[in-house]
């Protein structure tokens, strides 16, 4: 297959096709990123790019989240409007698996616990743990928000290592303090990861089923009053 891949879920924001699983083309901003303006840049760069070499699109893959409330929004608005206009089917991927896959390769070993954590402000985090057995990824635990401590995995560190990354890890190094925690740092979830695990879904939504799709928020938006002057 050949899919357009999206991922906007955090600060980061990138785009890439990939074809068979394998990315041919990609574009991103690693840090800082305002994805509205960017992400429809770098689609307009793949799509030519596309267009220069007859890669004609199958699907788009879309990380679903968890995450940033108003980088899924955009990233789902995006694929939606693509899957539209070209007649083709959104392929949902989970966004802490991406994660996982965005790791570099040989910096994990084999069948250890995987760890993926998204910053969900303060000391929460969304997480949940995962094994990989060369490229399958098997779910140990359910997505989940959890609130950080010093308590936090206990029991599983106390059977064994566990390795840690994302941009929710960071802050969590000083309070998870166990030998078998391991910490990886650098690894955000990035579009020209994705290609496999899109390959490997078994579902994908067609024209019609988009209409009622929404992201994968895990918690509801909580409006926090505006610090600006007037709008109060």
């Amino acid at each position: 297959m050949t899919i357009l891949n999206i991922e906007t879920s955090t600060t980061c924001c990138s785009a890439a096709i990939t074809i068979d699983g394998k990315p041919v083309a990609s574009v991103e901003q690693l840090a800082n990123a305002n994805h509205a303006s960017q992400l429809p840049v770098f689609i307009q760069q793949l799509l030519h790019e596309a267009n220069v070499n007859d890669w004609h699109l199958d699907a788009v893959a879309l990380s679903q989240g968890p995450g940033s409330y108003t980088g899924l929004r955009i990233g789902a608005s995006t694929a939606k409007g693509i899957c539209y206009g070209l007649n083709i089917p959104l392929i949902p991927v989970d966004t802490l698996q991406v994660l996982c896959a965005s790791v570099p390769s040989g910096v994990l070993p084999d069948n250890e616990l995987l760890c993926p954590m998204l910053d969900a402000r303060r000391m929460e985090v969304y997480t949940a743990l995962y094994q990989q057995q060369g490229t399958q990824l098997s779910t140990i635990s359910e997505v989940q928000a959890m609130i950080i401590d010093a308590d936090a995995f206990a029991q599983t560190l106390a059977q064994q290592p566990v390795y840690f990354f994302g941009n929710g890890a960071a802050k969590c190094q000083s309070v998870i303090t166990h030998p078998n925690a391991h910490f990886v740092d650098n690894v955000v979830p990035q579009a020209q990861c994705m290609g496999l695990l899109a390959e490997m879904q078994p579902n994908s939504l067609d024209v019609k089923q988009m209409a009622y799709y929404e992201p994968f928020y895990l918690k509801e938006f909580v409006a926090a009053p505006s610090h600006i002057k007037g709008l109060k």
